[in-house]
Protein backbone atom coordinates (compact mmCIF):
# COMPACT_ATOMS: atom_id res chain seq x y z
CA UNK A 1 0.00 0.00 0.00
CA UNK A 2 2.84 2.40 0.88
CA UNK A 3 4.61 1.59 -2.39
CA UNK A 4 1.45 2.33 -4.39
CA UNK A 5 1.08 5.69 -2.64
CA UNK A 6 4.72 6.56 -3.40
CA UNK A 7 4.24 5.57 -7.06
CA UNK A 8 1.13 7.75 -7.31
CA UNK A 9 3.01 10.70 -5.77
CA UNK A 10 5.83 10.21 -8.27
CA UNK A 11 3.34 10.06 -11.13
CA UNK A 12 1.69 13.29 -9.96
CA UNK A 13 5.09 14.97 -9.69
CA UNK A 14 6.01 13.90 -13.23
CA UNK A 15 2.62 15.07 -14.47
CA UNK A 16 3.11 18.52 -12.93
CA UNK A 17 6.54 18.86 -14.55
CA UNK A 18 5.16 17.84 -17.93
CA UNK A 19 2.35 20.37 -17.63
CA UNK A 20 4.86 23.16 -16.98
CA UNK A 21 6.96 22.08 -19.97
CA UNK A 22 3.89 21.88 -22.24
CA UNK A 23 3.05 25.51 -21.50
CA UNK A 24 6.30 26.55 -23.20
CA UNK A 25 5.99 24.37 -26.31
CA UNK A 26 5.74 25.69 -29.83
CA UNK A 27 3.04 24.24 -32.06
CA UNK A 28 5.59 22.07 -33.86
CA UNK A 29 7.00 20.76 -30.59
CA UNK A 30 3.49 19.96 -29.36
CA UNK A 31 2.81 17.96 -32.54
CA UNK A 32 6.06 16.04 -32.03
CA UNK A 33 5.06 15.22 -28.48
CA UNK A 34 1.64 14.05 -29.66
CA UNK A 35 3.41 11.64 -32.02
CA UNK A 36 5.50 10.38 -29.08
CA UNK A 37 2.35 9.87 -27.00
CA UNK A 38 0.79 7.85 -29.82
CA UNK A 39 3.92 5.69 -30.09
CA UNK A 40 3.85 5.00 -26.35
CA UNK A 41 0.14 4.14 -26.48
CA UNK A 42 0.83 1.66 -29.27
CA UNK A 43 3.55 -0.09 -27.26
CA UNK A 44 2.52 -3.52 -26.01
CA UNK A 45 4.27 -3.22 -22.66
CA UNK A 46 2.29 -0.17 -21.48
CA UNK A 47 0.12 -0.59 -18.40
CA UNK A 48 -3.48 0.53 -18.19
CA UNK A 49 -2.55 3.32 -15.78
CA UNK A 50 0.27 4.51 -18.04
CA UNK A 51 -1.99 4.43 -21.09
CA UNK A 52 -4.60 6.51 -19.26
CA UNK A 53 -1.95 9.09 -18.33
CA UNK A 54 -0.60 9.20 -21.88
CA UNK A 55 -4.11 9.54 -23.30
CA UNK A 56 -4.83 12.49 -21.00
CA UNK A 57 -1.52 14.10 -21.88
CA UNK A 58 -2.23 13.68 -25.57
CA UNK A 59 -5.68 15.21 -25.22
CA UNK A 60 -4.24 18.22 -23.38
CA UNK A 61 -1.62 18.66 -26.09
CA UNK A 62 -4.30 18.48 -28.78
CA UNK A 63 -6.39 21.05 -26.95
CA UNK A 64 -3.40 23.36 -26.70
CA UNK A 65 -2.72 22.92 -30.44
CA UNK A 66 -6.35 23.72 -31.28
CA UNK A 67 -6.25 26.85 -29.13
CA UNK A 68 -3.02 27.98 -30.75
CA UNK A 69 -4.39 27.40 -34.25
CA UNK A 70 -7.59 29.30 -33.37
CA UNK A 71 -5.53 32.27 -32.13
CA UNK A 72 -3.47 32.28 -35.31
CA UNK A 73 -6.59 32.10 -37.51
CA UNK A 74 -8.07 35.10 -35.68
CA UNK A 75 -4.87 37.08 -36.22
CA UNK A 76 -4.99 36.26 -39.92
CA UNK A 77 -8.39 37.92 -40.25
CA UNK A 78 -8.28 41.68 -40.63
CA UNK A 79 -10.97 44.33 -40.59
CA UNK A 80 -11.73 45.85 -44.01
CA UNK A 81 -12.77 49.46 -44.69
CA UNK A 82 -16.48 48.63 -44.22
CA UNK A 83 -15.94 47.07 -40.80
CA UNK A 84 -16.17 43.50 -42.13
CA UNK A 85 -13.58 40.79 -41.76
CA UNK A 86 -11.36 39.73 -44.63
CA UNK A 87 -8.83 36.96 -44.75
CA UNK A 88 -5.29 38.27 -44.78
Amino acid sequence: MKQEKEEMQEILHVKENLHEQEEELSLEEAFEQIEEVIARLEAEEITLEQSFMEYNRGMKLLQRCNETIDRVEKKVLKINEDGGLDEF
